[in-house]
């Protein structure tokens, strides 16, 4: 048997309300930490992103809009929690 709460799961959690259960859903969108290849420069950037990132050193293109997900131009370090 397990102890403590259930844990919930992923990538919605239930609430539990008057009315019963009720289930939220959770943002699959991210920050991303991502490395320049021109310059090394790293920058916070979403991972949906709408319009072109640049670089804020040397002006290179680091995210460019595809619809849905940016396509990141760059080494992806780490996603921000």
């Amino acid at each position: 048997m397990q102890e403590g709460p259930p844990e919930a799961r992923h990538p919605r959690e239930e609430v539990r309300a008057r009315r019963g259960a009720q289930v939220i859903p959770k943002p699959t969108s991210r920050f991303l930490r991502v490395k320049c290849e021109d310059c090394g420069n790293e920058q916070i950037v979403f991972d949906r992103a709408a319009s072109t990132v640049l670089c804020q050193v040397c002006g290179a293109t680091v995210a460019k809009p595809t619809g849905g997900k940016a396509a990141v131009r760059g080494e992806i370090l780490g996603v921000l929690e």
